[in-house]
């Protein structure tokens, strides 16, 4: 693909995401604590969790590596940045939660495989076969220094949360406890704040469109996510602190 039909393609994809983020605001899709079988057909979360996150693995290295550019080291950090979150998304993350029995809507399942099919095809293929902008100098760039400070610190402060969520329930336990620690003396969702933090600085990092649209996909994903999240906390318990936002602390 010539790079100006592969940046038409990724401006659509831009495009779907701000024309559906009124949509992904008003519903709320039907996983986790939401679960329902309103959506069809039902599979273990674990296995679905894992299925949906490959294509973010696997097609994303083979773009790279088997591209056609001449990799420098710089590539290879981002290369080594995204691998790192996603191969504990997609095959160590489902296998440390307490979700035993939990199950997700197939169709969710697809969707969210689509999507990370599609992120994964516009980020591997433009660092695999169209970036050519970067060499030793690229990482005194300021945009590359303050691009990995924040992936950096977001994928630190994603992982604390998530230990946090992990670590609410003993083995065998049911049920849901609102979180304490962390950043979640803030907001009900550090898990979704601190992911946009990490592919907001992943594209500050990279300086590219696609890792652009990635990051406002990401935000257009997780900021609903995070609003239904902290309405559905305010509902079940009448003592959750008042003073916690949802996503953005102090803000949103």
């Amino acid at each position: 693909m010539n790079p100006v039909n592969f940046n038409l393609v990724v401006y659509a994809w831009i495009a779907i995401a701000l024309v559906m983020f009124p949509l992904i605001l008003r519903v709320v899709a039907p996983y986790g604590r939401h679960t329902t079988n309103s959506w069809g057909v039902l599979i273990n979360n674990r296995a679905g969790w894992a299925i949906m996150e490959s294509p973010s693995v696997i097609l994303f290295a083979i773009l790279f590596l088997f591209g056609r550019n001449h990799q420098h080291f710089i590539s290879y950090v981002f290369f080594a940045l995204w691998m790192v979150h996603y191969i504990n998304r997609a095959f160590v993350f489902p296998f440390r939660t307490r979700t035993r029995g939990k199950q997700i809507p197939v169709l969710i399942v697809v969707m969210a495989f689509f999507f990370n099919l599609m992120n994964s095809f516009i980020n591997g293929y433009y660092l695999g076969s169209l970036s050519g902008n970067y060499d030793s100098g690229w990482m005194f760039d300021p945009r590359f220094i303050s691009g990995f400070i924040l992936f950096a610190g977001g994928m630190f402060l994603n992982w604390d949360s998530d230990n946090i969520l992990i670590h609410l329930r003993k083995p065998g336990e049911t049920g849901y406890i609102i979180p304490q620690g962390g950043l979640f003396k803030y907001i009900s969702c550090p898990n979704h704040f601190s992911e946009i933090v990490e592919w907001c600085g992943f594209a500050l990092m990279t300086w590219s469109l696609p890792a652009l649209a990635f990051a406002i996909w990401t935000f257009v994903n997780l900021v609903p996510r995070s609003l239904h999240h902290h309405k559905w906390y305010k509902e079940h318990f009448p003592d959750y602190p008042s003073s916690r936002k949802a996503v953005i602390p102090f803000i949103l």
